[in-house]
């Protein structure tokens, strides 16, 4: 009998995972809180890491439609716009695999991959049990599921993540994003396939393309002590945004000129949790490690957990079940704690917390060693290492 597998989270994390799982012949159901499949939020990063893994499940050609492709025109400024250095797009042998994309374009990919039937909608989970035999799922609607492994990829306010660990509140960065979408058409000569961030006293500043290159997403980054802002949707202030960037360089005074509203939203992070798996539950992205988005990497790590899962579930009995899952969390969170830690300290060096600024830009210029070991990774290929290590069954690369 095939593995059931039952995620509960309809996010980028929660589909990718069902692609992955469903590619390895594992039957996957999925269920969402909300009445319909959204995203909220507007852009975001897939790096090579991640992208690799997309293209392996045959969504290469749909990506390139939606995305907008990242160049080496991208860079890193000072706030005044004096260049710091260039923003790393490829793996090391060169492959640029690095959209900027909307993220309710990339959830629709994902969704149009796996049978309707498959997706459940309007499914609150407020109960978790299991047995030596199977796991048993319960709605706020009334309904109950029974699989053989649960994952929960329901974000950092996870539902499940208390049937693991011992909860505990995320932590406050102590800073409040501004974010939205602004026509392309609307800044003609804005520098095209570019990822640019400018770095200030406090503050930075994202820009990078998305849909194709029709629309720019901007996210600013300013000091709050309002640690109750967690909102992704909450309208924000759009003079209150300009001003916090007033005197900076001219594309970015111009871009916030253009905008006419924008939403802002807190950010938040955990430290790495003691335990990622409880028997036939296993946590994934934010749920298992929550990051702040100074690298990029929220949604990609998420990506990686799915693959992972996959691979080392594959051709699996349900009784093996408790048995693989510690496995998973073993292997991933030796890479998703060193992520975790080095978002943070880029957050630190993005918003010019150094005393010496000029130690901060040789940190920031130098970064591409680190960036080619995020996207030289090729997590499939490391879970099918993992599984011959363990001596268990071979998993097809």
């Amino acid at each position: 009998m095939k593995l059931r597998a039952a995620i509960v989270g309809g996010g980028i994390g929660g589909l990718s995972a069902a692609c992955a799982l469903r590619r390895r012949g594992i039957d996957v159901m999925v269920f969402e809180q909300t009445d319909a499949l959204g995203e909220i939020g507007a852009g975001l990063s897939i790096f090579p890491n991640a992208l690799r893994q997309l293209e392996r499940m045959g969504l290469g050609p749909a990506l390139a439609k939606i995305g907008a492709k990242i160049g080496d025109a991208s860079q890193y400024c000072r706030s005044d716009g004096t260049r710091v250095g260039s923003v790393v797009t490829t793996d090391s042998s060169g492959w640029n695999g690095m959209y900027g994309m909307h993220r309710a374009d990339l959830l629709n990919v994902l969704a149009a991959s796996i049978p309707r039937e498959s997706i459940q909608a309007g499914y609150r989970c407020i109960g978790f049990e299991q047995s030596v035999v199977a796991a048993r799922l319960k709605f706020a609607n009334g309904e109950t599921i029974e699989a053989d492994v649960v994952i929960a990829a329901d974000g950092i306010h996870s539902a499940l993540q208390k049937y693991v660990v011992e909860p505990t509140l995320p932590e406050y960065s102590g800073v409040r994003s501004y974010r939205g979408l602004i026509a392309s058409d609307k800044l003609p000569g804005w520098r095209e396939a570019a990822h640019q961030v400018w770095m200030g006293d406090g503050k930075h500043f994202i820009v990078f393309p998305v849909r194709a290159g029709r629309m720019l997403n901007y996210v600013g980054f300013v000091p709050s002590a309002d640690a109750k802002a967690e909102s992704w949707s909450a309208i924000g202030d759009r003079d209150e945004l300009a001003s916090s960037f007033i005197g900076w360089d001219a594309p970015v005074v111009r871009l916030l000129e253009a905008v006419q509203s924008c939403f802002w939203w807190g950010l938040y992070d955990r430290k790495p949790l003691q335990s990622w798996t409880n028997g036939r539950l296993a946590l994934l992205g934010d749920a298992a490690h929550a990051m702040l988005p100074h690298l990029g990497q929220g949604g990609n790590q998420a990506i990686e957990d799915g693959i992972a899962l996959a691979v080392l579930l594959e051709g699996r009995d349900a009784v093996e079940v408790p048995a693989i899952l510690p496995q998973y969390e073993k292997m991933r969170r030796v890479r998703t704690d060193v992520i975790q830690a080095e978002a943070r300290k880029n957050g630190l060096r993005f918003d010019s917390k150094y005393e010496d600024l000029e130690q901060r830009d040789r940190e920031v210029a130098n970064s591409s060693a680190f960036r080619r070991w995020l996207f030289d990774y090729d997590v499939e290929n490391a879970a099918i290492d993992q599984r011959a290590r363990s001596q268990d069954l071979p998993a097809r690369r």
